[in-house]
């Protein structure tokens, strides 16, 4: 079976599962989901969700984060990992964008790898949930993990397992496809041990 058709397979699966899907992460403006994504690093979605809860109400646009003091902020933060480097970065991406943007998130992978705590997942997440860009494809590790496992690619190194999906995911599909296998891993099929030969993508997959 060629890596198009089994994608086709576990597309259609993970639709049948979870006929709607949207991010975990809750913000309201694409600047809030830039945060919530550089807070999300190495840390739970819930987490960042109680964190940004109160987060959001105290901050409210990114003047209010321009007057922040570094030593309040990271108390703001506390409770994700690395909360310190984290803050830095935020505070610094502030600047970065009234400087250099408008005071607005860019659109652009090239422009978004500019600032602080962003490489090309988090730049990925931004562009597509943010802007409905899908040009590229976010891997995080539930990706890594199940593109490998399920066959569609054979690298482990994120660029190249993000070419390999490019060449078969088409762009309309990319965006929806990343929340549900990152979804489906979370509930079906974690790392941890469990009864793998009867998630439900085993199963239609040996059905083919």
């Amino acid at each position: 079976m060629d890596n198009i058709k089994k994608f086709k397979i576990i597309n259609k699966e993970l639709k049948r599962l979870y006929p709607t899907i949207k991010i975990a992460l809750n913000f309201s403006n694409v600047w809030e989901l830039l945060v919530a994504t550089i807070l999300s690093a190495q840390t739970t979605d819930k987490k960042v969700n109680e964190i940004t809860f109160k987060l959001f109400r105290k901050y409210r646009s990114i003047g209010d984060y321009a007057k922040a003091k570094l030593n309040e902020f990271e108390k703001d933060i506390f409770g994700v990992n690395y909360h310190k480097t984290k803050a830095k970065a935020i505070i610094e991406d502030v600047k970065i964008l009234q400087d250099k943007f408008s005071g607005k998130v860019p659109k652009t992978m090239e422009e978004l790898l500019t600032l602080k705590n962003v490489a090309r997942k988090s730049a990925n997440i931004v562009l597509s949930i943010g802007f409905n860009i899908n040009e590229g494809f976010a891997v995080d590790t539930h990706v890594i993990r199940l593109s490998n496992l399920y066959g569609l690619t054979s690298n482990k190194d994120p660029k190249k397992i993000e070419k390999d999906l490019l060449l078969i995911i088409p762009e309309e599909e990319r965006k929806e496809f990343q929340l549900r296998i990152v979804q489906y891993g979370r509930d079906y099929c974690p790392a941890k041990k469990h009864d793998h030969e009867n998630c439900p993508l085993v199963l239609v997959l040996n059905k083919k």
